[in-house]
């Protein structure tokens, strides 16, 4: 079964609009692992928009299954994520201004920096995943640098689904078989929802995490939070 990873920023987002500790983003983190979840996700951004510095320090005390922490490599994220040690490093090359993560790494171009920083999680134990594009080049000089996984940017998949979804996923399974023959593990993440995550899942060889948050967290409203999980968890099977 491909494991199910919730980010969580998105309530942290509702917390930062109000002040205060509502909602707990610890405390919801403890209840998504509860509810069936086998991972947490936070993607951490300088200015602290949602998911803030320490509240990264106060999650690694009480997750007990995989703590996954994205975001680009600055000097300030390198210096978190190996303070840290989380199970796993997913480094994406956003903005510090981005609103949401919209592009892969062009890991050729990246080669020597990203193999650096490669090396720096390495020496902790960390594993390391690659944002990257479903492009065979790019998951190819992604092995390369030394990664364990690439992470499958999916909002191209997502958004053509409706439209054709054999034809939106092609590349996909296409770069996910270039990931296998280069050793790389797959994750994937970025708009896939319940109405996507099911095809998606059953078409990708080798697929083992993906990581939801914007969807999973906005169904939460309509379904709770824990039949929301379980309805992901669904679509794994």
């Amino acid at each position: 079964m491909t494991r199910l990873s919730v980010n969580i920023n998105k309530i942290a987002t509702i917390r930062n609009s109000r002040g205060g500790n509502i909602p707990d983003v610890v405390q919801a983190a403890i209840n998504i692992e509860k509810f069936g979840a086998q991972g947490i996700t936070i993607h951490p951004r300088p200015d602290g928009r949602h998911i803030r510095y320490n509240d990264v320090i106060d999650l690694k005390k009480v997750i007990k299954t995989e703590f996954n922490i994205e975001g680009n490599p600055t000097d300030s994220f390198i210096e978190l994520v190996t303070l840290v040690k989380p199970e796993q490093v997913t480094l994406v090359p956003d903005s510090h201004d981005s609103i949401t993560s919209n592009a892969g790494w062009n890991t050729i171009n990246n080669l020597s920096f990203l193999t650096s920083i490669v090396k720096e999680f390495k020496k902790d134990d960390i594993r390391v995943s690659i944002f990257v594009d479903p492009i065979e080049e790019m998951i190819e000089a992604a092995s390369k640098i030394g990664a364990d996984r690439v992470e499958l940017y999916t909002e191209p998949f997502a958004t053509g689904y409706i439209k054709n979804r054999e034809t939106a996923i092609e590349r996909y399974i296409k770069s996910a078989k270039v990931a296998i023959q280069c050793g790389l593990g797959i994750n994937a993440g970025h708009d896939l929802n319940l109405i996507n995550l099911k095809y998606f899942n059953q078409n990708i060889p080798g697929l083992l995490e993906v990581s939801i948050g914007h969807a999973l967290i906005s169904d939460a409203l309509y379904f709770g939070l824990e039949k929301t999980v379980s309805m992901y968890l669904e679509c794994l099977k």
